[in-house]
């Protein structure tokens, strides 16, 4: 397995199959001598998600966002490396990078995978999920409207409820929509500052990194970061309306 043992040393259960393990088996088997993968890839889960499931699953939909607007260029690498390193580390960002450029040579079915991935992972880690991709699509600083339509698809088939998508992409949209921190509290404009306060205990139980606890340090440190604007949107708005 030599170095990927820091990308899926958490394992692997669920993901070794259906169409996200033979996309796998094809990237790890092509990238060793007689297509050999060391016994830790293949530590199997009994049902539950595993770190590996999860970073594998965010490799697949990354190759599906890169490759939206029918190309991929050098510079929208480099892009990506970079959120890889601020998320997962020098050493995880290459052994991602390597397996990444390998799925990009891949045909890979959008719905099958995504189908999957939602038959998995509960809700929390679902909305993670969506998060790093809408981190990804901005990590150049905008959102294209391919990259944005194939995240709507995955969240439909996520089955993601409207106000949850919306509260996620909110933070992206900032610079053009005023009511960015109302839609990522995912209340209307005409809440009251008591619904507001309200609002904000909510969501940040429903997104605090404790609730992605299972998926290792670095998913629960990529989680920190919507928690954060959570934070952010409540403290815009009691600015705002001089809230207490």
């Amino acid at each position: 397995m030599g170095s990927f043992g820091k990308w899926i040393g958490g394992g692997l259960g669920w993901a070794l199959g259906g169409p996200i393990g033979a996309l796998i088996g094809f990237t790890l088997g092509s990238m060793f001598d007689g297509g050999q993968i060391s016994a830790s890839a293949h530590t199997l889960g009994t049902g539950s998600t595993n770190e590996g499931d999860f970073k594998m699953s965010l490799l697949v939909l990354m190759a599906c966002i890169m490759k939206a607007d029918g190309r991929v260029d050098k510079s929208e690498l480099a892009v990506v490396k970079k959120f890889l390193v601020a998320n997962f580390g020098e050493q995880g960002a290459l052994d991602a990078l390597q397996i990444l450029k390998n799925l990009l040579d891949q045909h890979i079915d959008e719905t099958e995978v995504a189908m999957q991935i939602s038959q998995n992972l509960n809700y929390s880690s679902k909305l993670e999920l969506l998060h790093l991709l809408f981190d990804i699509a901005y990590a150049d600083g905008e959102i294209v409207s391919s990259e944005l339509a194939t995240i709507q698809r995955i969240a439909n088939i996520f089955r993601i409820d409207r106000l949850d998508f919306e509260s996620v992409k909110a933070p992206y949209l900032k610079h053009v929509d005023s009511d960015w921190a109302y839609k990522s509290l995912e209340i209307e404009p005409s809440a009251t500052n008591d619904e507001i306060k309200k609002a904000y205990r909510q969501m940040a139980m429903k997104y605090h990194p404790d609730k992605v606890n299972d998926l290792g340090e670095d998913v629960k440190k990529s989680a920190t970061e919507k928690f954060r604007s959570i934070n952010e949107a409540y403290e815009s708005l009691k600015k705002q309306r001089g809230i207490v």
